[in-house]
């Protein structure tokens, strides 16, 4: 395996398009690393400069040690498993599975070896003699990951290979990743647009957005403390509440008052001069608290939609500039037009200046 490193790279197609611009990450041997962000992004175009399918416009790429700009794709010793599998219809899943070691003149005894080890780790041996036509989606994957790692290569690149499962199928196979990803302490390099799947998979997240990384951190320093606006609402499920206002002061205790009609009125632990350049106040659902009439931290909302999802109940109530949503325990009953008293845990918001940056 091999560290991974990318100084200052940029992609600017012929048009003009500047579709990367001055990405640096440095991912250490053996770690998994997700690259999210939404379509058109630039993270497809970044993970394709890396396999060497693009070429960077200008920055520079190292694998292992070596700079690999001009070193041709099937030299960089990487395995790429895309979207679409990509695997040949008219060959079996061994044939699929064999080939790229067949390339490289690898002896049959060899080859055969090789592949029934992958078999039995993907739990593939009994489909080995079918066709890509007589498999399920998932199965397909399947194959398409066995053929990636029979080559055993430096580093395993992945575009977005769970795009086409359905939840469950995904669920499953996100697990089964992590699992081959300990069991071969592989070098891996994962894009996808699903934050969930950055969350669950990550040993460290690249996020990025208009072509730039907006933050690199580990999945729980992203919930925690997102560096900026948009990361804070691209990370976490369900989104989190923006409140648009300014920071007010009675006696000792420290206010962020949202404008607006219904404006809330949130309680802080910060200084004032902490929070004077505060414009956004950012709350994630999960930190609102249902709490008793009158509290004097509190405020009353009145229940809008009302979402049962099983583990939780999320509560949609109008605020000062939209709608908020907040996620109550389910063995609380309401119900559409209930009034509903909440309160927010004040050492869980997130400021914000107008700039978008994190305070």
């Amino acid at each position: 395996m091999a560290q991974v490193t990318l100084s200052n790279v940029t992609k600017q197609f012929d048009d003009g398009t500047v579709a990367v611009n001055s990405v640096s990450f440095d991912l250490p041997d053996g770690k998994f690393l997700v690259i999210v962000g939404p379509s058109g992004c630039g993270k497809s175009t970044t993970l394709r400069m890396i396999a060497g399918l693009e070429t960077a416009t200008s920055g520079q790429i190292t694998i292992g040690g070596q700079v690999v700009n001009n070193v041709h794709p099937k030299d960089r010793d990487i395995a790429m498993v895309f979207q679409n599998y990509a695997l040949y219809p008219h060959m079996t899943v061994r044939q699929n599975m064999e080939f790229a070691l067949k390339m490289r003149k690898v002896p049959k005894a060899d080859r055969q070896r090789r592949v029934m080890e992958v078999a039995r780790m993907l739990e593939l041996e009994p489909l080995l003699e079918r066709k890509p036509k007589a498999l399920s989606g998932g199965q397909r994957q399947r194959v398409a990951l066995g053929r990636a790692i029979v080559r055993n290569p430096k580093v395993f690149l992945f575009d977005e290979p769970l795009s086409n499962l359905d939840a469950k199928l995904r669920s499953q196979t996100r697990a089964e990743l992590q699992k081959l990803h300990h069991q071969l302490n592989a070098t891996s390099i994962y894009v996808t647009h699903d934050q969930v799947e950055a969350m669950t998979m990550a040993d460290q997240i690249v996020v990025m957005d208009g072509g730039k990384v907006q933050q690199i951190a580990s999945p729980l320093d992203l919930y925690n403390r997102p560096a900026n606006r948009f990361v804070a609402g691209f990370i976490g499920t369900p989104a989190m509440n923006f409140f648009e206002g300014k920071t007010e002061t009675e006696g000792e205790q420290t206010w962020f008052a949202e404008q607006g009609e219904n404006g809330l009125r949130i309680p802080l632990e910060q200084s004032p001069e902490a929070m004077a350049r505060a414009a956004t106040l950012g709350v994630r659902p999960e930190h609102f608290l249902l709490t008793e009439p009158g509290d004097q931290f509190g405020f009353a909302v009145t229940v809008q939609v009302v979402e049962t999802l099983g583990n939780q109940t999320l509560i949609h109530f109008p605020t000062g500039g939209g709608m908020g949503v907040a996620a109550i325990s389910p063995d609380h009953e309401i119900r559409y037009g209930d009034q509903a008293w909440l309160r927010v845990q004040s050492d869980r918001v997130h400021p914000f200046a107008a700039t978008g940056e994190r305070l």
